[in-house]
């Protein structure tokens, strides 16, 4: 009995591709974190406790996955009402707007941070009219938050719209003819078939918001225990040849995000047997 059905595929067969996936991620992924794992078991157990659980170390942790969360849960929310608009309603100008939620894809993050640093100023396009009403946000954690929602915003709305797209209005059409309100609509017909795509947006925007570093330091403040993030943790250790504490909390910062991420695709499962 032949265990294996042959496929006439356009690429060549499963070893030679299988060989080429395995060298690939060897080469781009496993070997680096392989190198960051090895760098900070020569570090010893004591010495990496203390360093991975300095009071600063802590404080930027709690500055770096708050705001990550702050931030994602944002563009899920946002996220979803630009996708809903761009396709469902057709208005002038659509394509530029359809352009323009990839824009943060396509700008260097220093440009980016800069910028929003400028808008968000006390003397800002923005920041001018927030700050007489107590709202400060250039060089404060909720700074950080708006950098880390413009960096992430895109990955939302992409995941989302093609989702919308594939949706028939006639389920809507059929709610409202059952008696259902706009709420009840939502709630119950389209948020089930929305959550897995919404979820999964969610996680690429928390992950990328996690790792950011360009568009975040120019408008943080980087004030120690306050609106300090963990990467310029990282760089600062670096820079004083630390290489062993840079990696043990890079380290953390790995163990961290694969976790959360495992959690959050158990949610996209979960949700995906929700919406069946």
């Amino acid at each position: 009995m032949k265990l294996f059905k042959r496929h006439n595929n356009v690429l060549p067969g499963f070893g030679p591709t299988m060989g080429y996936t395995l060298l690939y991620l060897s080469l781009i992924v496993l070997i680096p974190l392989s190198a960051l794992i090895f760098k900070t078991a020569g570090l010893g157990w004591h010495d990496f406790v203390a360093v991975v659980t300095a009071p600063r170390v802590l404080a930027s942790y709690k500055v770096t996955f708050g705001a990550a969360l702050a931030a994602a849960g944002i563009n899920a929310l946002f996220g979803v009402l630009v996708a809903w608009v761009l396709v469902r309603y057709p208005f002038p100008g659509k394509r530029l707007v359809d352009a323009l939620v990839d824009l943060p894809f396509a700008l260097p993050t220093a440009v980016a941070g800069i910028t929003l640093a400028t808008v968000y100023s006390a003397n800002g396009w923005a920041g001018r009219y927030l700050e007489p009403h107590g709202i400060k946000v250039a060089f404060t954690p909720l700074g950080i938050i708006v950098a880390m929602t413009f960096i992430g915003l895109p990955f939302v709305v992409r995941t989302v719209q093609p989702v919308i797209e594939e949706l028939d209005s006639e389920i809507e059409e059929a709610a409202a003819c059952l008696g259902a309100n706009r709420l009840q609509t939502f709630r119950r017909v389209l948020f089930p078939l929305l959550l897995p795509s919404v979820l999964t947006g969610f996680a690429l925007a928390f992950a990328r918001a996690v790792g950011e570093y360009g568009s975040i330091i120019f408008i943080a403040g980087n004030m120690p225990m306050v609106s300090e993030i963990t990467p310029l943790i990282i760089i600062t250790k670096l820079e004083q040849y630390d290489y062993q504490g840079a990696t043990a909390v890079a380290t953390v910062m790995l163990v961290a995000s694969f976790a959360i991420l495992l959690v959050i695709n158990l949610l996209q499962k979960w949700s995906r047997r929700y919406a069946e």
